[in-house]
């Protein structure tokens, strides 16, 4: 398992709206110049998180995006499957695949399924509140 750049730029950027939003929305260019990231390509990272009700925005002066819930309530795990579309080590246990036909008697399938548990059990249990503390101590943290 490999995560991409649109899913290490989406934690980032979960982070920094947590850090950042106050009363008021985000505007884009803020977090883009903050995080590094141009905007087009944090554009399309923005909006898939807004489809999927992490963050709302708003077009026009004063817009940009906010948090719709607590830095606590996010997981790690529910940003990367919208992002990765799955966490799944191997083929076989991605949501709604195939059947592999080797699957009844598979002597690697245990150790995949045990892989696939303590991954999404991990990254579940790690909030954007936690990720937001991790980095106060001299702000090193890298994703």
């Amino acid at each position: 398992m490999l995560i991409s750049t649109k899913g290490r730029y989406a934690l980032r950027v979960m982070i920094d709206l947590a850090e950042n939003q106050g009363d008021t929305f985000v505007p884009l260019k803020e977090t883009a110049d903050r995080q590094d990231i141009s905007e087009k390509y944090l554009e399309g990272i923005l909006k898939i998180l807004v489809q999927h009700g992490l963050l709302t925005g708003v077009r026009g002066k004063g817009g940009g995006y906010r948090l719709t819930r607590r830095p606590e309530s996010y997981t790690a795990g529910e940003i990367l499957r919208l992002t990765e579309g799955t966490l799944a080590p191997v083929a076989c246990l991605e949501e709604n695949s195939t059947p592999c036909p080797r699957m009844s008697y598979c002597r690697t399938l245990p150790l995949w399924q045990e892989l696939n548990t303590r991954i999404a059990d991990y990254l579940d249990g790690v909030t954007v509140a936690d990720l937001m503390r991790r980095g106060e101590d001299g702000n090193d943290y890298v994703i």
